[in-house]
């Protein structure tokens, strides 16, 4: 990953050569209610994938006309508002915009956030608070057993349905994950963002 050579999950000391510890899952998600109806979120989490980030990606649907039409750049790029959770904390609207002239050149354009730049420090990490909240007892940041209840009880069916899986699928260290993921996106005509760091 980056510079570093890593080993894939089954070369770790301690873990089985065919062991089937899932290591990776890519989700399509509907929100079944009337404001996010039609609405695809897609999720996905792995370990040793290219870059260590955690970041909600929402992508605005493209215009529904060609406003250059005629021209090199028939349909646009989508624009993005980013929120990196970690690393890098902050938020980015990222767009794509013609450059300012009589020639048609557009250009991605970062319009953004940075949590570190900002305050001019970096943030604590999550466990710096949670143990801080711990010691002088505020449990703002900690979870209700009604609410953990509740996410296993949502998270139930999916493991049911990958224990009923024969086979998990592999990847390589350092890859964004196994083929079956991106063909989840590229169904629906579209593809993963670049992980950032």
């Amino acid at each position: 990953m980056g510079d570093k050579e890593v080993v894939g999950y089954r070369q770790e000391d301690r873990v089985e050569p065919d062991s089937t510890t899932e290591t990776y899952v890519a989700l399509k998600v509907m929100v079944d209610n009337w404001r996010w109806v039609g609405v695809p979120f897609y999720l996905r989490t792995g370990k040793r994938m290219s870059a260590r980030s955690t970041e909600i990606a929402i992508c605005f649907k493209p215009a529904p006309y060609a406003q250059f039409r005629d021209t090199e750049v028939d349909r646009l790029k989508p624009n993005y508002l980013r929120i990196q959770i970690q690393p890098n904390e902050g938020m980015w609207f990222d767009l794509f915009a013609k450059r300012p002239g009589p020639e048609l050149k557009m250009e991605d354009i970062a319009l953004g956030f940075a949590y570190k730049d900002f305050f001019e420090m970096q943030p604590s990490t999550g466990y710096e608070t949670l143990i801080y909240d711990c010691l002088t007892g505020d449990q703002t940041l900690f979870q209700r057993a009604d609410n953990i209840e509740n996410g296993w009880r949502a998270v139930q069916p999916f493991l049911d349905a990958w224990a009923a899986q024969p086979q998990v699928q592999l990847y390589e260290a350092g890859k964004d994950g196994p083929q079956a993921g991106e063909e989840l996106l590229s169904r629906d005509g579209r593809e993963w963002r670049e992980l950032n760091v």
